[in-house]
């Protein structure tokens, strides 16, 4: 196979992230919004749309209400305009065989497979080796690949995704027209595109798609589907979790004719690239159905391709039962055109994402060799995978990922509107207990929304936040929280805004008695539990509800909730946390805690419009060290991608989103074919 063959399918964002508290191996999602490697959700898994969390019904029905009103120039004018700079059209694989190139491996498969990961060195050697690419001959493209995810999906659709595991089954079926490597630049994807111009003024993106594209039907993919998908995420009647932020900037999409494609913008901003990275689907499956029922999920026609997909990517669902497994299919008409080989041909005949939820059994599969890769959790790393019995089938390595977990405060909640009262949340949590025995000492602290090896971290990161019960009380009396009554229980009159949780609005005196929800795993309960225990000493009821993860996803979505813990991945881009922080998130994206503060929406929108690196940096730093002050979070720990691999997997390798999320991510994994 020739180098210009060697096209990475998709694979995801979203991250980016967002990044919900999603699933997948483990419970987080980026802030991205959507396909494959996009950007525009964090998350990054994580992570809406305009009546996100309401009732469809509620909302008028007319296609594209939220298109821009605009007329776009004649193709004879842009064919006319001389001033365009040509963009990178890419073959993120290639790339990553290019840096492959000038990195020597330590040592080989077969010897870092007889040793154990006991110690750093250990794990240098083992992520060098195991991160070598196929050579040609080398791959079994006969095998399957048994993955794990800790969650169903709801949806097949890329348009209706928002955590982690559909993102990474919809990354197998779905096609992107941009992508972006493992230090987050942003390219034309060659497998869908032949060339890419900006315009001088950097309003128009003029974009080549190319000819050989299917859907898994036959029909072909053209820029017409790409036009209708934009529409379709611009209608405010169809609920959308994710994918409308940063779509939602666009000034306009106009498909010229099936392959002549320009993407209008407002304005020049540095966030241009990640806001074209959204979803396709095919218009030719749903034109005739939205109208009848905009949810996209409960018409039998919606039911059915759901179930039963049109993709655009390298697989079909061959098979999906809910709750069990989800069976993907690797298609020629992905890779062949007219009898010919256009696109790099998927290492993996199947992929079978096996759905356990709870991490402990999902590590007894792998001792058995029914998995082939998951998440570890720090115990499972440090006591669970030493013995023989781990190491018959699997070795583990790990490396460094941005990826925060935290104590989400909602602002609606009758006790978390006051910034002292969040404040005192977290000097009354026991940051160094859940670092050392829940955490096993293998994750570091947070101390905000950057990892402190992003460039769009403070030079100075702030000083985390250390157990202090004192002050926690003496924060919470100037807020007005005592025990008047003599019960135990902290009280204060309260102001509610809505109603909320029964509680009917107006001021009233309340005890201070909240729930905290959590996804439905040991190790996330018990850091719930440790908050539980920590806030009883200072007269405060937490209750802890575990819940199972599409629950979680709606009551979240729907803001009916007091707390949270949960997850966020990073976004390939920082300006991906506008869907987190500002206050047009709370109803078109996923600020699922109503956060709102002036002076983060003004930077926000400062930031994307800044095209100097280093202003633009300054901008991201001071709104880490704002969220900081403010609390919206308890920020918790950054943790590490831990993961055990079957020793016959091949070619894996790290990036701040984990082995997967990024170009080429797990395109890169295979089977050697000496293994059949």
């Amino acid at each position: 196979m020739t180098n210009s063959l060697r096209i990475s399918f998709l694979f995801l964002s979203l991250t980016i992230l967002i990044v919900t508290t999603g699933c997948s191996s483990d419970d987080t999602v980026s802030p991205d919004n959507g396909t494959s490697t996009t950007a525009n959700t964090n998350n990054t898994d994580a992570a809406g749309p305009v009546t996100e969390g309401a009732a469809t019904e509620s909302v008028e029905y007319k296609f594209g209400d939220l298109v821009p009103e605009f007329t776009p120039p004649t193709l004879e004018e842009i064919e006319a305009i001389e001033a365009w700079t040509d963009k990178p059209v890419v073959d993120v694989y290639q790339l990553m065989e290019q840096r492959k190139e000038n990195e020597v491996a330590m040592m080989t498969a077969a010897e870092v497979l007889a040793i154990r990961n006991n110690t750093p060195e250990d794990n240098d050697k083992i992520v060098s080796a195991m991160g070598t690419l196929a050579v040609d001959g080398d791959v079994d493209y006969s095998a399957e690949w048994n993955r794990h995810t800790a969650g169903d999906i709801k949806s097949t659709n890329p348009l209706m995704s928002s955590s982690t595991a559909e993102f990474d089954v919809s990354g197998l079926l779905n096609m992107s027209l941009f992508t972006f490597d493992w230090n987050f630049t942003p390219y034309g994807n060659s497998a869908a595109i032949t060339s890419w111009k900006t315009s001088s003024d950097g309003l128009m993106d003029l974009i080549t798609v190319r000819d050989d594209l299917t859907w898994s039907d036959g029909t072909p993919l053209t820029a017409f589907d790409v036009e209708f998908s934009y529409k379709v995420i611009l209608t405010s009647a169809i609920p959308i979790p994710a994918v409308r932020s940063g779509t939602d900037q666009l000034k306009g999409v106009k498909a010229y004719n099936e392959n002549t494609l320009v993407i209008f913008h407002n304005e020049p901003l540095a966030t241009n690239i990640w806001n074209m990275l959204f979803p396709i689907i095919p218009k030719h499956k749903y034109e005739s159905t939205i109208a009848d029922d905009p949810t996209l999920a409960t018409s039998p026609e919606h039911v059915e391709l759901d179930e039963n997909p049109v993709t655009a990517g390298a697989y079909t669902i061959e098979k999906r039962v809910r709750g069990q497994e989800i069976i993907v299919k690797r298609r020629d008409s992905y890779f062949m055109h007219n009898g010919e080989q256009v696109r790099r041909k998927p290492h993996f005949e199947t992929v079978r994402f096996k759905i356990i939820e709870n991490p402990n059994t999902a590590l007894l599969a792998m001792k058995k060799g029914d998995l082939e890769e998951m998440m570890l959790t720090p115990e499972q790393w440090q006591s669970q995978t030493n013995d023989d019995d781990f190491y018959k089938f699997n070795t583990k390595s790990y490396a460094l990922e941005w990826v925060y977990y935290y104590f989400g405060w909602n602002f609606r909640s009758p006790y978390f509107k006051d910034k002292r009262v969040r404040q005192a949340m977290s000097y009354a949590f026991n940051h160094q207990e859940l670092l050392e025995k829940h955490r096993f000492g293998m994750d570091e602290a947070s101390t905000g929304i950057f990892h402190r090896t992003s460039p769009w971290a403070p030079p100075e990161a702030p000083a985390a936040y250390q157990q202090d019960l004192d002050k926690a009380e003496d924060l919470l009396a100037d807020a007005g929280w005592e025990d008047t009554d003599g019960d135990g229980i902290l009280d204060n009159f309260v102001d509610l805004d809505v109603d909320f949780d029964g509680i009917s609005e107006g001021r009233q005196r309340m005890p201070f008695e909240f729930t905290i929800l959590t996804s439905n795993r040991p190790d996330r309960i018990a850091i719930c539990e440790l908050l539980q225990e920590n806030l009883d000493q200072i007269g405060i009821r937490c209750n802890v509800k575990p819940v199972e993860f599409t629950a979680l996803q709606d009551t979240m979505l729907e803001h009916k909730f007091h707390a949270v813990f949960a997850g966020w991945g990073t976004g390939a881009d920082p300006d991906t946390s506008e869907n987190l922080w500002t206050t047009k998130a709370i109803d078109n994206g996923r600020n699922y805690g109503c956060y709102s503060n002036p002076e983060i929406d003004k930077l926000f929108e400062q930031g994307k419009r800044e095209l100097d690196i280093e202003k633009r940096r300054k901008v991201y730093q001071q709104i880490h060290l704002t969220l900081w002050e403010d609390q919206p979070y308890t920020w918790l720990y950054f943790r590490n991608a831990y993961y055990a691999f079957n020793k016959e997997l091949r070619g894996y390798n790290y990036s701040p989103r984990g082995p997967y999320n990024y170009g080429p991510g797990e395109s890169t994994i295979f089977k050697p074919a000496a293994m059949q």
